[in-house]
């Protein structure tokens, strides 16, 4: 099997000048991203991804931060601009108006919100502007947090905003059927899955027979996340005389919630198993500290980025059966599949990686493959640079003739040992022959 791209971290850098002319690809629009900003998780990921990536397709991207926090800092694309219109509150318009002068002033023809938030937002800025709307759907509002009511508010402004979107992006199958039961039309609604870079191959970790096994969780932890019911089984595998630790990599949401779980730990005695790093912006160097990465999450996940990027760096996965996750680990085949919210559930598929009743290579290995040719940095770029046709009129194939796809280099999977080194992104003419690429 061929791997679609190799689009890594450190890619040829795309400077905040930049046009898509530069990189011998026809200009076809430009688009800013409304986000919130506030954090660094998996959906500031793909935002991040889009804006060092859409130029190889055409499109210049810029990004608008709601809310002063984290993404501006942590982000590895420093080269697209950000600007910042903060709200004040969490039902302030006024930064729409700042927005819509932002599109006129820097000459963007699309705007593309990514939360709830940002499409109340932006589709009052789209309408002061002029300009359409695209609205991506990174998990549903319906069922992001553990509160009804808010998940109610969320849901009923979001459905209020969205008469404004022109289309919209769901990251899964599963999550364009929740707004197709909601009455979209499927011609309005395009699945466009999550993609990350190609990694440096990691080797499995070598051990001891005394040395403990190294579980990992990587997230912005909040209640959906599900860290209680993995907190309840590492203490079950303890309690059963099972060797292993859990580096748990990433910030709280709240200090409240901190608190949940510390007091928990507490009760559990599980405390000197756990390392806690806090957030990082580099995953890839948590993975390599880890044997196995875990993500329980209740529900909510759209298609989760830090499940693709220990795939991308063959890490074996053990998640949850929830959303659309499964669309990316199948179970028994490139990863473990538990029940969410059940601790014993979680305990025995971790149980399967102690006790090495799995080929853990063989899992890593065809993870590792699903993620260069299905997802890919390239496949989710492509995806959403053809809803921007859609929406903006742009006629014209994308070939690799005329430098309309990503410019990427086909390459095979690495043998068992080797690092990816990988060229990068380069102009399709300078790779003879290019083989014909899955999508």
């Amino acid at each position: 099997m061929m791997a679609e791209c190799f689009w890594q971290e450190g890619s040829p850098a795309i400077r905040e000048d930049t046009d898509s002319e530069d990189l011998g690809v026809p200009m076809r629009g430009r688009v800013l991203h409304v986000v919130n900003g506030e954090h660094y998780s998996g959906a500031e990921r793909v935002q991040d991804l889009l804006g060092g990536a859409l130029p190889w397709f055409g499109y210049k991207a810029g990004i608008a931060c709601l809310k002063r926090g984290r993404f501006s800092d942590a982000r590895k694309n420093q080269q697209v601009p950000v600007f910042e219109c903060p709200m004040a509150s969490r039902f302030d318009l006024r930064p729409a108006r700042a927005l819509a002068r932002l599109v006129r002033d820097r000459g963007y023809n699309l705007l593309h919100a990514h939360t709830p938030r940002a499409l109340m937002v932006g589709s009052l800025a789209s309408q002061l502007a002029r300009v359409p709307l695209v609205y991506h759907i990174h998990s549903p509002a319906a069922a992001d947090t553990t509160s009804r009511l808010r998940n109610w508010v969320n849901a009923f402004f979001e459905r209020a905003s969205l008469t404004a979107a022109n289309h919209l992006i769901a990251v899964s199958g599963s999550l364009r059927e929740r707004y197709l039961r909601l009455g979209f039309s499927p011609d309005r609604v395009t699945v466009v899955r999550n993609g990350v870079p190609c990694s440096p191959f990691l080797p499995m970790r070598e051990r001891s027979p005394d040395e403990p096994a190294v579980f990992g969780m990587v997230a912005l932890f909040r209640p959906r996340k599900g860290l209680e019911v993995l907190l309840k089984a590492v203490a079950d595998l303890l309690a059963s005389d099972r060797s292993l630790r859990l580096r748990a990599v990433g910030q709280f949401e709240t200090p409240e919630y901190q608190q949940q779980i510390m007091n928990l730990v507490a009760e559990l005695g599980v405390g000197d198993a756990i390392d806690w790093t806090g957030f990082t912006s580099h995953v890839e160097q948590e993975l390599a500290e880890i044997d196995c990465f875990v993500l329980p999450s209740l529900f909510g996940e759209g298609l989760p980025m830090v499940v693709l990027e220990a795939m991308a760096c063959g890490r074996p996965v053990i998640a949850t059966d929830v959303e659309g996750t499964p669309e990316a680990i199948r179970h028994g085949m490139n990863g473990l599949l538990a029940i969410p919210n059940d601790a014993t559930s979680l305990a025995e598929t971790m149980k399967m990686v102690l006790d090495k009743t799995i080929d853990l290579k063989t899992l890593a290995r065809q993870a590792m493959e699903d993620q260069r040719t299905r997802f890919s940095v390239c496949t989710m770029t492509r995806g959403v640079a053809e809803v921007y046709d859609r929406v903006l009129g742009v006629a014209g194939p994308r070939t690799e003739k005329n430098h309309l796809t990503m410019p990427c280099i086909a390459n095979p999977l690495p043998q068992e040992g080797t690092v990816v080194l990988g060229d990068g992104i380069l102009p399709a003419d300078s790779v003879s022959p290019t083989p014909e690429l899955p999508v």
